[in-house]
């Protein structure tokens, strides 16, 4: 699911919505189950920022799942570029980023608490979701990007990491789908061990796109991503 970007363009009246993180499916069911108070809260949050607010709030554990919700959303709007990494423990433990604006001027959460009403919300491994897709279905998929032979320099902090054998094992749930009927949209780093994994389903379209997630403004430039459609 990740930001959502294509789901909330498409507003489909049907849709299953995936993603490994249980945190943002969380968060996804709160803001359409209650949208009011993820917004009220997040307001309150606006409020109240700063580094030590930040620091207490990224250790604070709230029992109410719209609080849940709103600083999920708060972290992820004030963290080092917006990055989400867990510790060992399953902890999110980015540092505080520069941004300050936590509330936008295009948040729109009773618009996305009615898209997300057709939704089945569901969070778990992507080839669960996957499989249940048969003829007439549309699949858009964004993994991480991970490429053959890549040594993460965050394979150590992260609790959960998308490797290259779930890269594979994805390959391979696209190539059943598309067996059983289903029309695929997939997104993927564009690296020539990519463009071999899916060579025998077919070839990319290359496509620019900014990179924004770096730690200097001077590494943040234009980069290109692979996109497949079967």
């Amino acid at each position: 699911m990740g930001g959502g970007a294509v789901f909330f363009h498409l507003a489909p009246s049907g849709a299953i919505v995936s993603d490994v993180n249980e945190r943002l499916i969380s968060t996804y069911k709160s803001i359409r189950d209650e949208w009011r108070l993820v917004q009220e809260s997040l307001a309150e949050f606006q409020d109240r920022h700063s580094k030590d607010f930040y620091y207490e709030e990224r250790s604070r554990e709230h029992s109410s799942s719209h609080l849940r919700a709103a600083q999920f959303l708060y972290l992820n709007r004030t963290c080092f570029n917006g990055l989400y990494r867990e510790n060992l423990k399953g902890q999110f433990n980015v540092p505080i980023g520069t941004k300050t604006q936590i509330t936008l001027l295009d948040d729109d959460f009773e618009q996305a608490s009615k898209i997300l009403m057709g939704a089945d919300l569901r969070a778990g491994d992507f080839e669960n979701t996957v499989a249940d897709a048969t003829e007439g279905d549309l699949l858009f998929i964004d993994p991480p990007y991970t490429t053959a032979h890549n040594f993460n320099g965050f394979v150590k902090y992260n609790q959960k990491i998308f490797t290259w054998e779930d890269q594979k094992r994805l390959m391979r749930s696209v190539r059943d789908a598309i067996q059983r009927g289903a029309r695929v949209v997939l997104t993927n780093a564009d690296h020539a061990s990519i463009h071999q994994l899916y060579a025998e389903l077919g070839t990319p379209t290359v496509v620019s796109r900014p990179s924004v997630i770096s730690g200097s403004n001077g590494s943040r430039r234009a980069t290109t991503e692979a996109l497949f459609i079967f």
